[in-house]
């Protein structure tokens, strides 16, 4: 892997291989919910993009070849999505 796309995925926040702490069984499922919730909001496009990059643990670049678009849209999507996403768990 190119040095530069090293660095790209060691900035990029990754659930991929973090397990819960949460003792509280029904606090954790509440939370998995509520998650889910956010995440329908969004459109399939932005489901598809946040999934592979923070649940499949992809890069940018990994991720734009499958979906035939530039790096740059990726990242603008990226940065869209998780901002709706704050918008509308702040609202």
């Amino acid at each position: 892997m190119q040095y530069r796309a090293k660095i790209i995925k060691k900035r990029e926040c990754s659930f991929y291989g973090i397990e819960s702490t949460v003792p509280n069984f029904t606090y954790s499922t509440e939370n998995k919910i509520l998650v889910q919730q956010l995440i329908n909001t969004l459109p399939p496009y932005g489901k598809i993009i946040l999934y592979k990059l923070y649940i499949q643990d992809q890069t940018e670049s990994e991720v734009a070849r499958q979906l035939q678009m530039s790096q740059q849209a990726v990242n603008k999507w990226k940065r869209k999505m998780i901002q709706q996403l704050s918008q509308t768990a702040n609202s």
